[in-house]
């Protein structure tokens, strides 16, 4: 672990002091590595694990996170890693239409540069979802944004899929902030 400076309050959130203790050791052993920015937990699972976090828009050096919903949880980012491997990438661009996805693209990119703080002379983030202007980069970021509450039409469908494909193994699926 680095030496970078831990938050230690339990109540703190990435729009006032940073996430609880818990919340940074539980996301960092999700991600393998330490984020290198505030956050907050924006989505639980059913036993109070992360499953999507809010990133702020910069990260602690400075540098632009144009990825403002993160994507988590393990097994939803093993779920939709098997979905991109399985061509869903190239599916989703198919099924939904550009004009709306461009759209989409246009409210994240409001959202996340809303929580930008003012004055901010320095480098910005820019894109949409997963920080592209148009198609579809990255479905766990569409489905990150989908399930914290967005109206991600990308996002939407790989809830979809996701359902379809658990409901044939008779597992849980992903619906909207929560897993059932």
């Amino acid at each position: 672990m680095s030496n970078r400076r831990r938050p230690n309050h339990p109540q703190r959130t990435c729009e006032t002091q940073g996430p609880a203790i818990s919340d940074y050791e539980q996301v960092t052993t999700l991600l393998g590595r330490e984020p290198g920015g505030a956050f907050e937990v924006a989505v639980r699972d059913s036993d109070g694990v992360p499953v999507v976090i809010r990133n702020h828009p910069l990260l602690d050096d400075g540098t632009p996170m144009p990825t403002l919903w993160w994507l988590v949880g393990r097994p939803e980012r093993e779920a939709v890693s098997r979905l991109e491997a399985s061509g869903g990438v190239r599916q989703a661009e198919g099924q939904v239409p550009s004009a709306v996805l461009a759209e989409a693209h246009r409210r994240y990119a409001a959202e996340r540069d809303a929580a930008i703080p003012p004055g901010h002379q320095g480098p910005r983030p820019s894109g949409g979802v997963g920080g592209t202007r148009r198609g579809v980069k990255c479905l766990h970021a569409h489905l990150a944004w989908f399930l914290a509450g967005g109206d991600d039409p990308v996002g939407a469908w790989v809830a979809a899929q996701m359902e379809s494909n658990v409901a044939s193994r008779g597992g849980r699926a992903v619906d909207a902030g929560r897993r059932l």
